[in-house]
């Protein structure tokens, strides 16, 4: 239930989302799924160290690298631009679909960007293999290429490429819903679910806000779109929003544990 309900809240309030995210891993911790959902929330909230730690957890739980550029972003959220590059250079990156390595040079653009180096970061993104792609993701290599061509100083081509792009339209994924087992323990009946609400609340939601009446459905379902994923969580990237033009500064803050280990 909660599951759910950080999918809904995802892009209208990310901090409701994030605290439902942790009341799920709470009870079923061990389930790539919930610490996959944990790791978007954590990363739709600016929380990129957090995120960090849960995507890889995710990445040890299914052995899948599909979360590779939510990762580098992450990287770049904490100020590490050039552990973005490298992460974007590995093999393992190399393997993705072609989708995911157009997110990956998005990213790389913008660690590029970070660094002071715009003329690297246009021409990651004037790759044939990246303008060729096609949908809202082309949308998104266009903008980010603009922003590249504004930062080396090509403002004309930047003002003509944008005034080609499509307008963004709006994609809504195929929803199916199963029921998740949980991980030990018994269910909590609707009371628990309740309480697990308010606890969630604690940690930085609204108290008492489990979301709109009507919305919730069967105990413990978790939603997804039609790759069996977390609705919300991935799809047409609205979520995971990789952005390429992420400012190094934000989030530099935070501290990856992992490092300290």
């Amino acid at each position: 239930r909660h599951l759910v309900m950080a999918g809904r809240l995802l892009d209208t309030d990310p901090e409701l989302a994030y605290a439902h995210a942790q009341a799920a891993v709470r009870r079923a911790g061990r389930v790539d799924v919930v610490r996959e959902a944990a790791g978007i929330a954590a990363y739709r909230t600016g929380r990129y160290a957090e995120a960090l730690r849960e995507l890889r957890t995710v990445r040890r739980l299914n052995g899948s690298d599909e979360h590779l550029p939510l990762m580098a972003d992450c990287e770049r959220g904490l100020g590490r631009p050039e552990r973005a590059i490298a992460l974007a250079s590995s093999d393992e990156a190399r393997a993705l679909p072609g989708d995911l390595q157009v997110e990956l040079a998005i990213v790389v653009s913008g660690a590029r960007l970070d660094l002071g180096e715009p003329d690297a970061a246009v021409a990651v993104l004037s790759a044939p293999s990246v303008r060729s792609v096609q949908g809202p993701l082309r949308v998104r290599v266009g903008h980010a290429l603009a922003d590249a061509l504004r930062a080396a100083g090509r403002e004309a081509e930047a003002t003509e490429l944008a005034a080609q792009l499509p307008a963004e339209e709006a994609v809504e994924d195929e929803v199916l819903v199963f029921d998740l087992e949980e991980d030990g323990g018994d269910v909590a009946e609707d009371g628990g679910d309740v309480a697990a609400s308010s606890d969630a609340a604690s940690d930085g939601a609204p108290s008492g806000d489990a979301g709109p009446a009507g919305t919730t459905p069967p105990s413990d379902a978790v939603e997804t779109d039609a790759s069996g994923r977390a609705a919300g969580q991935t799809g047409g990237m609205s979520a995971p929003r990789v952005e390429g033009t992420r400012s190094a500064s934000t989030g530099a803050t935070e501290t990856d544990e992992e490092d300290q280990a």
